[in-house]
């Protein structure tokens, strides 16, 4: 993203404010070119590329204002690190969305507006949020969402109300499923790349299905180019899921977003934060979990007890045993998005179904697998291959790593 222009700071005078809604008029113009050109990628969906609908609007502050019944208590939806969220109605498109007004007060708010705005035009998944439009108006930066209406994944993991019930173990593969492909697209069909740098459950949104998507993409950056290994820029995230070796040396990679799904998933999993003071000792989730990811007979303390045992004990050890890869300290023996993809996929076709004659809820983890209950005979072959492919992945990565020059270590 370094070569995107962002906007210096503003002044009160009228002459400021004319040069800076010029500069915005020119970069919208910019995303106009970009997007059309980007429709017609064939990597795309055709069907997506040639919807005209999803080209990005531009609102009148008062539009957005009267949508939001200006902006009322009553139409607030959440708080994120550089703005506010809320939801409205907009009357000529007949849409109820989701409206984000920038905190403007300092530089990176402004920063945040022209990326999000940017990416957003670019990019076009259905495990992505879609941007609708926006509105540069005066000192105004405010962003138009579809509206999510299940909030964040976050809201669903932790502090959930007694008369709500937690995520059952299928719907939490589903969701891990939904947002590893939104992260693969990022990172390898988007053209340019794309470095998702804010992958944390609160910008996982949920629509009425439990479909997932991510949002939030002021932090984004477009991948390394040419002979570049990784792009240098400031440290910024969240703590708890920002990858070790991107914290220390601000050298950023994709590697780096593998590590922070692995956080989540590891949410996914145990019910925990990533991040909870209130733990004192275990307040760092993956410091917690990882001793016990080397012995199989701690998983079970991993998951979380609200899942009351209602899950396949072999699909919860393949599910600890793809986030210890993503968490690996080591960047080059993560896997890459695809394989996630390809593993999560695997795990969330195989439902889980209790057993009317199972009052202990979990299956013992010496007794034979639940999958192999629940599968057709002419299914075992699928699983094994799978199974193959994931645990297969260790040594490759290895072997690969032993025969790796350092400059490679953070591809």
């Amino acid at each position: 993203m370094g070569s995107c222009p962002c906007f210096g700071s503003r002044r009160k005078s009228k002459g400021k404010n004319a040069k800076e809604e010029n500069k915005i008029s020119k970069s919208a113009e910019n995303i106009d070119v970009l997007q059309t050109s980007s429709e017609r990628r064939p990597e795309e969906d055709p069907t997506e590329a040639s919807d005209n609908s999803n080209k990005a609007q531009i609102f009148t502050f008062r539009e957005l204002a009267t949508a939001t019944k200006n902006f009322r208590d009553e139409t607030f939806i959440g708080q994120g690190g550089f703005g506010i969220v809320y939801k409205g109605t907009i009357a000529k498109i007949n849409q109820v969305v989701a409206v984000k007004r920038l905190d403007t007060t300092g530089v990176q708010g402004e920063k945040e507006f022209l990326v999000e705005v940017l990416m957003l035009s670019l990019l076009r998944h259905s495990n992505l949020v879609n941007m609708i439009g926006y509105c540069a108006e005066g000192d105004q930066r405010l962003l138009v969402y579809e509206y999510m209406p299940l909030g964040s994944l976050e809201s669903h993991l932790h502090d959930i109300p007694p008369d709500e019930d937690p995520l059952d173990w299928n719907t939490r593969m589903m969701i891990a499923c939904g947002a590893a492909k939104g992260l693969n697209y990022l990172h390898n069909e988007a053209k340019p790349s794309v470095i998702y740098r804010d992958l944390k459950s609160s910008n996982i949104l949920l629509d009425e299905a439990f479909h997932p998507k991510l949002s939030d993409f002021g932090l984004a950056k477009f991948g390394p180019t040419g002979d570049q290994s990784y792009v240098a820029t400031r440290v910024m995230g969240t703590q708890g899921y920002c990858a070790p070796e991107y914290a220390t040396s601000g050298k950023l990679t994709m590697r780096s977003d593998i590590y922070s799904f692995g956080v989540v998933l590891l949410e996914l999993i145990t019910g925990r934060r990533a991040y909870d003071e209130s733990r004192e000792a275990e307040k760092h989730l993956v410091d917690w979990a990882r001793p016990m990811f080397r012995d199989k007979r701690d998983f079970a303390r991993l998951a979380d007890p609200r899942l009351q045992g209602h899950y396949s004990a072999s699909c919860l050890a393949m599910a600890i045993e793809l986030t210890a890869m993503c968490l690996r300290e080591e960047p080059r023996q993560r896997p890459n998005a695809s394989d996630i993809v390809e593993a999560l996929e695997f795990l969330s076709s195989k439902r889980y179904t209790p057993k009317k004659s199972n009052t202990t809820g979990m299956e013992s983890a010496e007794s034979p697998t639940e999958i192999s209950a629940i599968l057709p005979k002419e299914s075992q072959r699928e699983r094994a291959v799978a199974e193959a492919k994931l645990w297969g992945e260790t040594w490759r990565q290895r072997r690969q790593s032993e025969q790796s020059s350092p400059e490679e270590a953070n591809r």
